[in-house]
């Protein structure tokens, strides 16, 4: 404890208190879902669209977000966006990095690089890119050709598995 402040609990009587701890508060009555606004640099996706749940891939982990989450930004990786929009409908889509904003109204907005449909991607074609991409990663001509060929295995290697438990 600082000298100013044993000086100014004395003066003052001040008693020292445990520090408080914040919890996030219930959503109110007339908020039932999560607004979801999920964007590209040339396309919107979901604009303040109302739905229940939505799973992302985090560089901190899968997680799922719900109406009043707790705040937070979460770094997306590379894998899968998927958007539960009632009991019914789920679409999934194949990301392959950017931002989660989850703000305390109970919204969410995803700023995405690139975003495609989960049943757009072929699991042939894939598998074809990644042995490609795996040779040149590991024989690659300069450092930079093998760099880049790393980060496309990563990505397809996270496209693969999406599409094994599509």
């Amino acid at each position: 404890m600082s000298f100013f402040t044993k000086v100014a609990r004395t003066a003052f009587n001040i008693k020292a208190r445990a520090p408080a701890r914040w919890y996030a508060t219930e959503a109110s009555a007339s908020t039932s879902g999560l607004r979801l606004s999920f964007v590209l640099p040339h396309q919107t996706i979901y604009k303040g669209v109302e739905v229940q749940q939505v799973n992302i891939a985090a560089t901190s982990g899968d997680m799922g977000i719900l109406a009043s989450h707790v705040p937070s930004i979460e770094q997306l990786r590379p894998g899968v966006v998927e958007v539960i929009e009632n009991a019914n409908a789920t679409k999934k889509f194949f990301v392959s990095g950017g931002f989660a904003i989850i703000n305390p109204n109970s919204s969410l907005d995803i700023n995405a690089v690139e975003a495609f449909p989960l049943e757009d991607f072929s699991p042939e074609a894939i598998r074809a890119n990644l042995a490609e991409a795996q040779r040149t990663a590991t024989s690659g001509s300069s450092e930079e050709e093998r760099n880049i060929a790393k980060v496309e295995v990563e990505v397809l290697e996270s496209l693969q598995s999406a599409l094994g438990s599509k």
